[in-house]
């Protein structure tokens, strides 16, 4: 199945380029772009596209203007921020505005392309980098922890690779850290998800944090 985005960003040369990085991919198709929320809104109801991309700080309407005026409609368009914003109130807005992902513009194009897909799956998002700082954020609003018994279910290279994703690693950094292939790494965290019952890499990460599985506290430094 080939996910149809639409890629909303004020500045022409990021989005074109982005819209032609994302065309190599043969899992995404780009349905459309648009300079503006004005101009986002119409493409929407004319294109019905599966995802959309959005930057966060736009003129002269913003993204979470246009997330927030989605979220009072009823629009549940799967939304991923592309910002260059790492601040973690800018990720609280966006996530309560109704954004299904929050990512930065220094990613490599191809995990761009990879959360794009994903959060078509119903997956929420993050930049690696943001990861501690959402769960700093969800982690107040979780009323019990999941029963430390799910651990025993992990093998200890499980444990290893969850206690990676607590601190926001991203697969190809798990892999060179622990000497190990990507594919590896990939097939690891697979199964992470599965035995413990998770849908994406953030519950994951907050499950470890939960279980004191990394040593980082919550709201470190990127």
């Amino acid at each position: 199945m080939t996910v149809r985005v639409l890629l909303v960003d004020d500045h022409t040369l990021f989005r074109k380029g982005l819209a032609e990085l994302l065309e190599r991919n043969e899992q995404i198709s780009v349905a459309g772009v648009a300079g503006s929320a004005i101009e986002a809104r119409k493409l929407l109801d004319e294109l019905k596209p599966d995802v959309m991309v959005t930057d966060l700080h736009m003129q002269p309407d913003d993204g979470l203007s246009l997330l927030r005026q989605l979220q009072q409609e009823g629009n549940t368009i799967p939304t991923l921020v592309l910002t260059v914003s790492n601040a973690e109130d800018d990720l609280a807005n966006a996530l309560r505005a109704g954004a299904r992902g929050y990512l930065l513009k220094d990613m490599e194009p191809d995990d761009v392309a990879d959360a794009i897909v994903r959060a078509a799956r119903g997956e929420t998002v993050v930049a690696p980098s943001m990861t501690m700082k959402l769960v700093g954020l969800l982690q107040n609003n979780q009323p019990t922890a999941q029963p430390s018994s799910l651990l025993d279910l992990l093998t200890q290279r499980e444990r290893e690779i969850l206690s990676h994703l607590a601190l926001g690693e991203s697969n190809k950094v798990i892999a060179r850290q622990l000497d190990i292939s990507h594919d590896t790494v990939k097939l690891h965290v697979r199964h992470i998800l599965s035995k413990l019952n998770l849908t994406s890499r953030v519950e994951a990460a907050i499950f470890a944090v939960e279980h004191k599985l990394s040593n980082a506290p919550l709201n470190s430094p990127n």
